[in-house]
Parts: C-alpha cells; structure tokens; sequence
C-alpha cells in the first residue's frame, strides 16, 4: 500500500458445473494462494460458486442452498486473509432469483451486489432465470440474524487507505450502452471489479480487451476483470479463462486463453487519484444514494511486478514507434507550417551546430517547406563554428545542410565574441558562465539578425529536457521565433533522428544523420581538447535517460520524490546506483525549480506529447516558488 500501490488478482479456478461444494474449495485454495503473493483484493468469475451454465438447475432450491452454505464456507475459511473478495453466486430475494456478486472481508458477508443487465439472445437466456438488479440498497437475509445489503449502488471504502474505493459490475453489464460503473465512478469508485463469464468465439478477445481498457481510460479507474474458464460446460459454447487488468487505458495484465489460473498486477491509486484531479471534465456526482462499507487491509510495501518504463517518452514496439515519431514530426511540421502560413513568412533561419537539436530543427523546417511547396532553398541555414567548435560536429552541420538542399551560411563567431570580452572585461582565459553565455548570445543574435534581413522567422532548437533542467542560455538559445522541439525530450529526439535516418532513403544523409547520433551531447563552448569534445553536457547535468524519467513522473503525475525514486529503482535498477539516481534526482528538483524564470517566456512550439512546460498551457508555476518540501523529501532518502 505504500506510494498508494494495492495488489490485485484476477482469478479463473477450474469449476465443476453445479458442485458448490467442490467449487468452494478450488475458490478457497485460489484465494489462499493469491493472498500468499500479497493480493489484497481478488476477484473471482461470474456465478463461480454454482457455476455459470447451469440453465434451468437455478431453479432448483437444493443448488441455491448449497450455494448460499457454500458462500459462508468461503468467508469462514478466507477470514485470516488481508483481501477483499468478490465471488460470484445465485441469490434469491423476495421470490426473484439474481445474479450477484458477494463481497468478502475477514469472515463477514460486506454486501450484495446484483447483475442490472440481463442478456437474452443465441446462447445467453438469462432473463429466463434471473431478475434486474436493483440499484438502491435492500436488507438481505442470508441466515439467520444475518443481514446484509444487496444493490448495484454500492461503495467499498479501504479505511486505512481511504483513497481507495471499490465498487462491481458483473460481466454484460460492461457491454450495455450504460455501464453501472460509470455511476460507481461518478460516485467516486477508482477500482471496477467485474464477474464474468464471457464465452470465446473468433475476435472477441480483441473487443473484450478494447472494453476494458477503454472502460478504465473514460472512467480513470483500475479494472479488474476475471472470466469465466473452462470449468463451465460446453454443451454450446466454450469459456476461455481470458481475464484482463487494466489501469486508465493501460493494460497491465493479461491471461492466456484456454487456460485455468490467476493474473496479478498492483493499481496505482494515487496516480488516478491525481489524474481525476487535475480533469476538470471528471465530475463527481453525489453519492447519497450509495451505500457504503468500509474495511481494512494491512498496511504493507506492495512488490511492484508492473513492468516500469526507463524510456517513458519512447514508444516500445518497433512499429508503434515508427508511427509515433512519424505523427511527431507531422505534429512539429504542421505547426510551424501554419506559423508561416499566417506570417506570411517564406523563410526560416536555423542555428545548425551539428548536434541532435538542431538537426531535427532542420529536418521538421525541411518537412515544413516541402510541405508548403517552398524551395528548401529558402531555409538558410547557419553554422556559427566559436571556441569549442570540433571539426566533427562541423562537418556533420555542413554536410547535413548540403544533403538536405537549405542554403548553408557559415558565420564565425570568434572575432565578434572576443571583441565582446573586450567591450565588457571578460578575460578570455577565464572559461567561466559568461565566456559560454557570451558565444550562446552571439549566436541568437546572428540568426536574428539574418531574420530580419531576409523577412525570416529563427527557428528554435532547445528541447524539452533542457528547458525543464534550465540548461539553456536565458537570451540565448533559449529564445526564437517559434521552437519546433519545446515538447520533444532528449530521449525523444534520438529516437526521431533515427527514425529519419532509417526512412529517408538517402545513404549520405543516413551517414550523417546517424554520426550525429554517435556524437556526444554538448554545448561545445569551451575549447576542445586534443580536437574532442571537452564539455559533455550529460556529465555536468546528469544523463538525459534519468532526468526525462524523472520529468515524466513528476509533471505528467504529480509523484513525490519518494514515489519518483523506487520507480527508478525498478526501472534503472541494472544500470544506476541507488546513490547515482538519488543524486541526479535532487539535481532535477534544484535546477527544475530554480529555472523556472527561463521557462515562464518562452517562445510558442507545439505540443507533441501529455507532458509540456509551455507557460500558457501545461505548467503555469511561479518563478519564485520553494523547493524546500521536494528537497527535504529526498534528504530523508539519502540518510535512509
């Protein structure tokens, strides 16, 4: 439960059709050893205690008895367990029979819930057998001096961790144009549990998954989905066991079909706590009408199984990235299309160091006028060699610009940049901030100038990362006309460079493109050595691989240093030190909250991804805001 973490499972025992008894058995072992693996919360299949294909041996009184016996077995043997758990059972009230879901906790029967909507066609006769659930709550006897709630509006509330609300749904209700859980969400549930028993035929695996990753992004939820297995009879169809779990569009976990078992994932509550938060479109509604119990778990460290990404802006599959960076550059092109388009602008004026940056500026300024039917020509592209100027990241400007067709203009910057020291008593010796920020200026200048000598627009070429670190020269580069890349983060911009290199069917630009990936990152304004890069950015500030890692979690969910830190853990594990990611993390916080002055006027740029700092949309933070609580946060991780 810490970092609001909670284990599920998602369980498909092998019934037999009609045996409470022996099902009740398979059920307890089940829930025995998923509670050894830390499952807190279990959810079991549709009618798994009777099983689901009975047909008309619901309306025998002897099934529905036993079944009900059977429910108290359960309870009484799971009692010891730290869980909450949903079994599925034939219930009788009032001369009505119904579908419904029981919810275990510690020996005691917590509440009723019952199936709303009832299918009725090819091989599912449900309404033939069973009643609609009622929303509103009604007392139930299940024995006597025994009495507990039944109804679909119901809340199950963790005391000890009062973020989390559970509330159910059995199986076709989730299928129905209005699900019941949108009500439980609405209510305030963040974890859908759903009994089902879904048969298997060609495709449906495909819709049943899409339902529930959708159901769990359009309510901002964690989904827990068990399915029926093949256990249950198949006289007409076959049950598969494909159980799914799902957190706000992700799925986590998944079963095989044709198979019997249990799936386990943990749900991040704090993250959909945070998502709902920040949505001004999720409207809670008042949950008067919802009954609500309560119960308690052990507060414990969840071992997080969850696969946890080192590249959380790079897409996995090889094919979903090449269609990502694919929408990418389309995204960063369209937009600087139309700022020339209403600008009226037909030139762009790039600063061109050899570096990634500002090779995927000029190659979204290509796209751009290519699509605008502009000469490429009219791109005047500029390499500006000063101080630290290798030979390598030279020639790579050079010929990348040849390759691509833009007007190559080469400016030195040296002269001017000494004439500079001079005006204002800078020791050229001394290689300090302002020896660097000096030739930074310089060269913004330069390209500006141009600009306004060719009625051009200077496009920008500082990343995202470097925004959110301040390791760009405020008046520097980190001014322009428009930045293409303000949205896109370092990992992300190698990753576009290669996408390019690998689909522009060029072999000298792909020679290009992929040496300026093999270059190492650097501002190059300090003098090389023995004609090498002598200024690594990555070992000044810290490598890009944590820092965008860092920013991912932070902005796009709001996590604490702590939280932060143990996913890090996990997903850096094998490659960083505890004291190296720990080290780096407190860098970030220092310089993400120092610089944010740099960020609060920056130029226009598209957003590409869910994570920006523009300051008219993403991140309006003062500039003068304290650090102190972030600080403290990882100064307790360092002593630990």
């Amino acid at each position: 439960m810490e970092h609001g973490y909670i284990k599920v499972a998602a369980l498909s025992p092998k019934i037999k059709v009609a045996d409470p008894k022996y099902n009740g058995e398979v059920i307890i072992q089940q829930a025995k050893e998923a509670a050894l693996q830390g499952a807190c919360v279990m959810v079991f299949p549709e009618l798994c205690i009777t099983g689901y294909s009975c047909g008309d041996l619901f309306w025998q009184e002897l099934l529905l008895q036993e079944a009900k016996d059977e429910l108290y077995v359960i309870a009484d043997q799971t009692a010891l367990l730290q869980a909450l758990i949903f079994v599925g059972l034939p219930l009788e009230y009032m001369g009505k029979l119904y579908n419904t879901a029981a919810v275990l906790h510690r020996g005691k029967v917590l509440g009723i819930v019952p199936k709303t909507f009832l299918p009725n066609y090819a091989e599912f006769y449900e309404a033939r057998h069973f009643s609609r659930g009622m929303a509103q709550t009604v007392p139930v006897t299940l024995r006597e001096g025994v009495e507990v709630p039944m109804g679909t509006n119901q809340l199950f509330v963790c005391e000890n961790m009062p973020a989390l609300r559970i509330a159910a749904e059995i199986c076709e209700d989730l299928w129905s144009p209005n699900p019941p859980s949108i009500g439980h969400a609405l209510a305030g549930a963040n974890l859908i549990v759903n009994l089902s028993a879904s048969d298997e035929v060609t495709g449906k695996d495909r819709y049943r998954r899409g339902l529930v990753t959708g159901q769990s992004a359009r309510l901002v939820c964690g989904y827990i989905y068990a399915n029926a297995s093949d256990g249950e009879s198949t006289q007409d169809v076959v049950y598969s066991g494909h159980s799914l779990i799902a957190e706000n569009g992700v799925l986590l976990e998944e079963s095989q079909r044709f198979t019997n078992g249990v799936i386990y994932s943990e749900i991040d509550v704090d993250k959909l706590t945070g998502e709902r938060r920040r949505m001004s479109t999720f409207e809670a509604a008042d949950a008067a009408n919802y009954t609500t119990a309560a119960f308690s778990l052990e507060r414990v460290r969840t071992t997080l199984s969850r696969f946890v990404d080192p590249a959380p802006f790079v897409p996995g599959q090889k094919a979903d990235r090449d269609r990502r960076c694919e929408e990418i550059l389309a995204i960063q092109a369209m937009g600087l299309k139309k700022r020339l388009e209403h600008t009226g602008c037909r030139c762009a004026v790039v600063g061109i160091s050899g570096g990634l940056d500002s090779t995927l500026a000029l190659l979204v300024t290509v796209r751009a006028f290519d699509m605008l039917h502009i000469a490429r020509e009219q791109i005047l592209a500029v390499t500006m060699p000063g101080f630290g100027t290798t030979d390598r990241t030279y020639e790579n400007a050079v010929h990348l610009i040849q390759k691509l067709g833009a007007d190559l203009r080469e400016i030195s910057i040296c002269d001017a940049v000494h004439v500079h020291f001079q005006d204002i008593r800078q020791d050229p010796h001394m290689h300090d901030v302002t020896y660097e920020n000096s030739q930074a200026r310089e060269r913004t200048q330069i390209l500006m100038d141009i600009a306004n000598m060719h009625d051009g627009m200077v496009i920008g070429t500082g990343d995202m990362s470097e925004l959110a670190l301040g390791w760009a020269t405020y008046n520097g580069d980190h001014m322009s006309m428009y930045g293409v890349n303000a949205s896109v983060p370092k990992t992300l911009v190698r990753h576009l460079v290669r996408y390019f290199a690998d689909t522009c069917g060029d072999q000298g630009l792909s020679e290009v493109l992929l040496d300026v990936l093999d270059t190492p990152v650097s501002p190059e304004l300090l003098p090389p050595k023995e004609g090498r890069i002598s200024q690594k950015t990555e070992d000044i500030v810290g490598p890009y691989e944590l820092h965008d890692f860092f920013l991912y979690y932070i902005l796009r969910f709001g996590f604490a240093p702590g939280k932060v830190f143990r996913l890090a853990e996990i997903a850096f594990g094998d490659i960083y030190e505890n004291e190296t990611i720990l080290k780096w993390l407190q860098v970030f916080y220092r310089r993400f909250f120092s610089q944010q002055f740099k960020r609060s006027c920056l130029p226009d740029g598209p957003k590409v991804g869910s994570v920006a700092v523009s300051p008219r949309g993403d991140l309006r933070m003062p500039s003068d805001a304290s650090a102190r609580i972030w600080m403290d946060e990882i100064k307790k991780l360092m002593d630990a």
